[in-house]
């Protein structure tokens, strides 16, 4: 006992450093946890959450047998997993790449000018996505333009919606998504890479053995991670980006909640389809983690 009180001690000053983040981490993260019950309630402003209606499952059902269901679950899950096909390996291609540079003064430009559309605000990103999309006036028109093709309206096809919002999503992140991977690279004992030399082994022999192979724990933690929010996007882009003739094609869990919750004062409803998405992308985050357990000894646990 005596051990535990000079070790508290001696720590004494970092747990009060932590007090700070302890205290807003449950004002902020659990004490509104309560309001889940509104979930389970016939929710009225007037009555208050202790005094609404109790109704159990009611707006689960609801939200299960309205025809938004399949829409908003097949849009959500199409372009969370058209990210992750894309935008999951690309950041590691990226930082291999980048890694491969010997030139110094070009490395640098090439990293700062891969990072720089991630400090790009959303609504910035919208705008410019707008322009450059503009079937008339845009950038991409004007360039086909000068070899006499003419320019769809891209932002106006719901089947495209998905392809606009990852690959525009791409070209913002993954430059900045390279970084961890890059210091993951740098991390490599250099010995390995000497050996590899000496062996006769190419630059992507050295890639496929060497890179790869170590990269892998770092890869699954961010997949797990990454799988842990599969039912969570962007909901601001997509919102930003949304108009009555892609609405078939955008509209996602995130944008259905705002629009039932803030816009039609359906409280309930849409905190009951917030704890459904919390309670899918929990059972998703357990079950990769077990996979990536299983399958390469790495998980979160």
């Amino acid at each position: 006992m005596s051990r535990r009180i000079k070790q508290l001690k001696k720590s004494g000053p970092l747990y009060v450093l932590l007090i700070p983040s302890f205290l807003l981490l449950i004002c902020f993260t659990y004490l509104p946890m309560y309001g889940l019950v509104i979930a389970f309630k016939d929710y009225s402003p007037v009555l208050g959450i202790l005094e609404s209606p109790w109704v159990g499952f009611k707006h689960f059902v609801q939200y299960f047998n309205s025809y938004q269901f399949d829409i908003t679950i097949k849009n959500t899950l199409t372009i969370s997993l058209y990210s992750i096909l894309v935008g999951f390996p690309l950041p590691i291609a990226l930082a291999i790449l980048c890694n491969q540079l010997r030139i110094g003064l070009f490395k640098k430009v090439f990293q700062v000018t891969t990072y720089l559309p991630h400090f790009i605000s959303t609504m910035v990103m919208c705008g410019m996505i707008l322009i450059f999309l503009s079937p008339s006036t845009g950038l991409v028109a004007n360039i086909l333009g000068l070899v006499g093709l003419n320019m769809p309206n891209l932002l106006s096809d719901a089947s495209l919606f998905s392809s606009v919002y990852v690959w525009s999503d791409v070209w913002q992140h993954v430059g900045w998504d390279s970084i961890i991977y890059l210091a993951a690279l740098s991390a490599i004992n250099p010995t390995y890479y000497e050996a590899a030399t000496v062996d006769g082994a190419s630059k992507l022999q050295k890639i496929i053995h060497i890179d790869l192979p170590l990269l892998l724990p770092t890869a699954m933690i961010l997949l797990i991670l990454r799988a842990g929010s599969l039912l969570n996007i962007g909901f601001e882009k997509v919102l930003l980006l949304q108009n009555q003739l892609n609405l078939p094609g955008s509209e996602i869990i995130s944008t259905y909640v705002y629009k039932i919750g803030l816009q039609n004062f359906q409280y309930s409803l849409s905190t009951a389809i917030g704890l459904f998405n919390t309670v899918v992308n929990i059972i998703i985050l357990l079950l990769v983690n077990w996979l990536s357990k299983k399958l390469t000894k790495t998980s979160l646990l």
